[in-house]
């Protein structure tokens, strides 16, 4: 009998495997946000899709309210107080809860949706089905129209760095930081 050539070999130690770099988001894009105006363009846009109403009411709600798509495909008709005209929102990954207030323009939007939907849900925003929406589907939405970003929009605005950690649920401000330090009224008043 001829004798193998082959040699039986054990585990290594090492793991070999090769995972591809991710380039950094500055090498992909020149900002992380979107300006009101272009969050405006986008809820334009999504206004044109079959289910319009309710893909133009998702962004308003969650860029207002600076939600995750997982908190805003969770919200629920419990969590809305028509006669106050407040949310109440339930934070995910250990954020902190909150209640916030809903304009007018929001508000008409969502009561627009309360009236309209068929069959009857308690969750806010429904498929075609009136099956929850996913995060797959509202990712599916926005990758058609654009992207959104609330944290930016505010600190633009001049809010401080504390009452936009606390508006959006952050228990560490290192996660609200990122939408101060770009803001360009940052420095405005400093001299004055």
């Amino acid at each position: 009998m001829a004798k193998s050539h082959l040699e039986l070999v054990g585990p290594t130690a090492e793991n070999r495997t090769v995972r591809p770099l991710r380039r950094k988001n500055a090498e992909l894009r020149t900002r992380e946000y979107l300006t009101d105006a272009e969050v405006a363009q986008l809820i334009d846009a999504t206004k044109a899709n079959r289910y319009g109403q309710r893909d133009a009411t998702m962004i308003l709600v969650a860029y207002r309210h600076g939600l995750r798509v997982s908190e805003l495909v969770d919200l629920r008709w419990e969590q809305i107080d028509f006669n106050t005209a407040m949310l109440h929102v339930r934070r995910v990954k250990k954020g902190s809860p909150s209640t916030h207030p809903i304009l007018g323009d929001e508000l008409r939007a969502v009561r627009r949706l309360a009236r309209e939907q068929d069959p009857k849900s308690p969750f806010v925003f429904t498929s075609e089905r009136g099956a929850p929406f996913t995060t797959a589907g509202f990712a599916r939405m926005v990758e058609r129209a654009g992207a959104y970003a609330c944290g930016f929009a505010l600190a633009n605005k001049g809010h401080d760095t504390r009452a936009l950690q606390a508006y959006l649920g952050h228990r560490n401000i290192q996660h609200t930081v990122r939408y101060t330090e770009l803001s360009p009224d940052r420095f405005k008043d400093f001299w004055r």
